[in-house]
């Protein structure tokens, strides 16, 4: 029998390198740097260049996602250059990039884990017992198109859904994201507590502040009951949320939010529903030649 509930109630990696004290140990004393956090199944690293640019790099065995915020990032390797502009997300092919931030530019690099990978995380020590409730990443969503070319798409001009028009959603081969954008503190007769059972999130914060509501349901062992927690955490951040959890995150303050929910494998059930909008660029696993 798998472990019940609240047999493996894990805690949440919850990493701020804004404040002092918080993981990962390094802060970033003048906002430049680079960090990296992880899940089970994934990867994010952020890099903030200085005034002179900076360079970062992949090496991952899978297609990766790369946010480019606000200046101009390029991307090299395999014999091409492509040049990112802010506010892109490009789908970059397996094998080993380099990318060159022009000064103060921001960018983050989300990759997929194969089983037992280590990503040189803050919180890597919490992934020494992996979670069996967790599905691996699997085998690839197959792209139609380019599968060998870096291609970039400006988040403007992506579409919510009309059932979701809070989220944009898009998908790499072995990701997918919800790229939530607003301005102001989120609406808290709207929040939205929810729970998975198989796979965990990855909220991660790039713009504004964020209280994230986390309860672990009851169950039959009141020793097994935990206080709810109400954690607050700046831009950038990041928490990742095990099995079982019911969360929500809301953002506080003026000003502009921006939070990006990460996913290993992709969300089957949202581009199911038509939510995700370059699902239609890929081939489901089962339907991959």
């Amino acid at each position: 029998m798998p472990p019940s509930m609240h047999d493996a109630v894990r805690q949440p990696s919850l990493l701020d390198p804004t404040r002092s004290g918080s993981a990962p140990a390094a802060a970033l004393a003048d906002g430049t740097g680079h960090w990296t956090g992880r899940g089970q199944n994934f990867a994010v690293t952020w890099t903030r260049a200085g005034a002179e640019g900076d360079a970062a790099h992949i090496d991952s065995a899978f297609e990766t996602m790369v946010l480019v915020l606000d200046a101009a990032v390029a991307i090299n390797g395999d014999g091409q250059r492509a040049e990112a502009p802010p506010r892109s997300i490009c789908l970059v092919p397996p094998g080993a990039w380099t990318l060159e931030l022009a000064a103060g530019a921001t960018c983050v690099v989300l990759s997929s884990l194969a089983a037992g990978q280590s990503a040189g995380a803050s919180n890597e020590a919490a992934y020494a017992d992996p979670d069996p409730r967790i599905a691996p990443v699997g085998a690839p969503y197959r792209p139609i198109r380019d599968a060998d070319r870096i291609r970039i798409l400006s988040i403007d001009k992506v579409a919510a859904s009309p059932d979701k028009p809070r989220l944009k959603m898009l998908q790499s081969a072995t990701m997918s994201i919800n790229w939530v954008e607003y301005d102001g503190p989120r609406n808290r007769q709207a929040l939205s507590p929810h729970s998975h059972t198989s796979f965990e999130q990855g909220s991660l914060a790039l713009a504004g502040d964020f209280v994230h509501h986390l309860r672990v349901e009851w169950g039959p062992d009141a020793d097994a009951w935990q206080e709810d927690r109400h954690v607050r955490l700046g831009s950038p951040s990041l928490m990742v949320v095990p099995v079982q959890i019911i969360h929500t995150s809301e953002g506080v303050g003026p000003g502009k939010h921006l939070l990006i929910d990460v996913f290993s494998p992709p969300r089957a059930d949202f581009i199911a529903k038509g939510w995700v909008a370059n699902a239609g660029d890929y081939a489901a696993p089962d339907a991959a030649s």
